[in-house]
């Protein structure tokens, strides 16, 4: 009777399916923060087992939830299933293979695009899952556009910015660094999804005549800025009003003439008029 248990016992060792040894309790781990990606640029999403063990005989699955199929990359038997991954993310999403035995089951994201925005989920069966937010970011270079003489001596200065994800703030700074109001930045979205701002600012004489468009985007933690100096005869008031009360005064001057001129005719005519009766 005890062989027969015996035999029984090992079958069902033998029929049971084969499944990674893994030692303590082992945690699917991936990072506190989000992680920021430059548009056009490979990132690498970070997620591994603690304590290490080898996940190179698990099932690991990256996915997106908002998606459908919401697969990014998943790894069974040893292989890549390229079948189960959405298409957006063919030829762009992988794993290290040769360091999935010390529990590294991260994600590389080839060629970021700003859809690929979004909360990733690294997860394996019957061990646990994490989540990780993917930023993706894009910057540009600001440049002063514009300048212009106002007819009360002031400057207006025009700052533009193309090219930027997500959108970002424009602040506007004098050379002492202090905040200058301006009005209200305008915003673009142009169809590749990229944001185009614009900034209008009037400022008076000062000081240094150094002034700073800054654009900032804090989801992202970037900042371009750039820098312009106002010469002082930018903010003499416009010579043209002068020439304008000039212009006037001569205007005025040939309508007296001609009227004297036509009074002097009339006069002469009449004094011819009188003589001849």
């Amino acid at each position: 009777m005890g062989h027969v248990l015996n035999l029984h016992v090992l079958v069902l060792l033998l029929v049971r399916p084969q499944t990674p040894c893994v030692t303590g309790h082992v945690q699917v781990v991936g990072p506190a923060q989000p992680v920021v990606a430059a548009v056009g640029q490979d990132i690498v999403l970070p997620c591994h087992l603690e304590p290490a063990a080898n996940a190179s005989e698990m099932t690991v699955e990256w996915t997106r939830p908002d998606l459908e199929p919401r697969f990014v990359y998943v790894w069974r038997d040893g292989v890549e299933l390229e079948s189960k991954k959405h298409p957006v993310y063919e030829g762009r999403t992988s794993v290290f293979t040769e360091e999935l035995r010390r529990g590294n089951i991260s994600l590389k994201l080839s060629r970021v695009r700003i859809s690929d925005e979004g909360r990733y989920r690294c997860f394996i069966p019957d061990v646990g899952d994490s989540s990780v937010q993917l930023i993706p970011g894009a910057v540009s270079s600001p440049f002063i556009v514009r300048i212009e003489r106002s007819s009360s001596g002031h400057v207006v200065l025009q700052c533009d910015s193309t090219g930027w994800y997500p959108e970002p703030e424009v602040f506007w700074l004098d050379g002492e660094g202090n905040l200058l109001s301006a009005g209200p930045t305008e915003t673009v979205r142009g169809p590749d999804d990229l944001y185009t701002v614009s900034s209008r600012v009037t400022v008076e004489k000062r000081r240094s005549n150094s002034f700073t468009c800054r654009v900032q985007q804090n989801s992202t933690n970037q900042t371009r800025e750039t820098h312009i100096h106002v010469p002082d005869d930018f903010f003499k008031e416009p010579s043209g009003s002068g020439s304008s009360v000039a212009a006037v005064i001569f205007a005025l001057a040939g309508v007296t003439s001609v009227l004297a001129a036509c009074f002097v005719f009339w006069k002469r005519k009449q004094k011819k008029n009188s003589k001849s009766v």
